[in-house]
């Protein structure tokens, strides 16, 4: 019998994302300047007031109130009238020296060596029904709040918005789990004072279905358009009025997302934020090798969709173990566990080598901190950061590597696909 699957995204005008992408770019800003940084910091934001707290071993210093109301102002919070913005909000920072304890636990004598900073279970999962391997109802949502944040930025056919939005698809499926068509779109904008509120309502949603829908489906490989259709019940803005949001509406916070910067809620989630971690901490470096392992065994053929688990000890190298789940959808003869065997063989999920094989102590997680972690555009940009003191560094730095297709190859090999 056919069913239902439901995902949602959030903008980078989201109180919680707003706290997200503050804590990356302080890991970015660390990062750039000394690469051995160890940073686990937190950021809350709430009316006027963003609170940055957290533990720090670096070489190096930030001015993190500039970093923090930089970061602000590239989201849109740039006018009083938000009771929000980067100019003007107090920043308060309780940033510390890390704990000797965690430390010594993660330095060894040898890179090797080194420990995982955090005990725990992390996830990847790819899948088979988009081009870039993930959950299409996430996707989607994902490219509805990006698109609108264009729009936004554009501020040329719809000049009301504001920063904070979130969005929801459901897409019915199958029995045989691929997707029919989409049921249902909810679009929750943030937008501006309207004289009055049914003029407000009827403009909103006339314009998210005739001019925001349309632009989110060309960018659609052909198949997915096909999914769209008249019948599609859409939600816009369904409480009304929604003029106050971001940081003055909700207070914001790192880590509140995790559903969202992962597979909405496809697979599975071992309960670790990413944002404020640099890659020593395993909640982040090892869900990025998960869903490196699990995009490269599905883009090898090898299954229509898998789960993959690791698990680790605080202070140990050598991981606890490793878990596949293909759902019944291995195209070979062989086991879940038969695979799991041969992945530990193939991928070395030491801290260190994760570290080492998706390039992670570069400044790269700014990008991130919103619409998805997973998914994204593997790319090398160029970024500028600038020291205290004024000195500036530029950097080519290589974005999303864990979304590489680059062990398709030798996963065929080992599997003889």
């Amino acid at each position: 019998m056919p069913y239902l699957f439901t995902s949602e995204s959030v903008s980078e005008g989201h109180p919680d994302k707003v706290a997200d992408q503050i804590s990356d770019a302080l890991i970015d800003n660390f990062l750039a300047f000394d690469p051995e940084s160890k940073v686990a910091c937190e950021t809350l934001v709430t009316t006027g007031q963003v609170v940055l707290a957290g533990e720090v071993k670096s070489n190096t210093y930030l001015d993190v109130q500039k970093i923090a109301r930089d970061t602000i102002n590239k989201i849109g919070y740039t006018k009083s009238a938000y009771m929000f913005d980067g100019n003007s909000c107090g920043v308060f920072s309780a940033i510390h020296e890390q704990s000797e304890e965690i430390n010594r636990g993660v330095d060894r004598a040898t890179k090797e060596e080194q420990g995982a900073g955090d005990q725990g279970m992390m996830f990847g999962y790819a899948t088979n029904e988009t081009e870039n391997f993930m959950p299409l109802a996430l996707d989607l949502s994902h490219r509805i709040l990006k698109e609108l944040a264009e729009l936004r930025r554009e501020n040329n056919d719809i000049t009301y918005l504001r920063p904070d939005s979130k969005s929801q698809v459901t897409i019915e499926y199958s029995d045989d789990n691929v997707p029919q068509r989409i049921d249902a779109i909810v679009v929750s904008t943030q937008h501006d004072e309207f004289d009055t509120d049914d003029v407000m309502l009827a403009k909103i949603r006339k314009d998210i279905i005739d001019i925001l829908i349309p632009r989110v489906i060309a960018k659609l490989p052909e198949h997915i358009q096909q999914l769209f259709n008249d019948d599609i019940t859409y939600h816009i803005n369904p409480t009304g009025k929604f003029v106050i949001g971001g940081p003055h509406g909700d207070t914001g916070l790192t880590g509140r997302k995790i559903i969202v910067d992962t597979y909405g809620g496809k697979g599975a989630h071992g309960g670790g934020a990413f944002s404020g971690k640099d890659p020593s901490k395993v909640d982040r470096s090892a869900a990025y090798a998960t869903r490196h392992i699990a995009k490269n065994l599905v883009a090898a053929g090898l299954c229509d969709q898998v789960l993959v688990q690791v698990s680790y000890a605080i202070g140990v190298a050598k991981p606890m173990g490793i878990f596949i789940d293909t759902y019944g959808t291995c195209h070979f003869n062989l086991t879940d566990g038969e695979i799991a065997k041969t992945v530990e063989n193939l991928f070395d999920m030491r801290p260190a080598f994760i570290e080492e094989r998706l390039k992670l102590r570069q400044p790269m997680y700014s990008e991130t901190a919103a619409y998805g972690h997973m998914g994204r555009q593997h790319e090398v940009v160029r970024k500028s950061f600038e020291q205290p003191n004024g000195e500036p560094i530029t950097l080519d730095v290589e974005l999303f590597t864990w979304e590489k297709l680059d062990y398709v190859d030798k996963v065929k090999a080992a599997f003889e696909v």
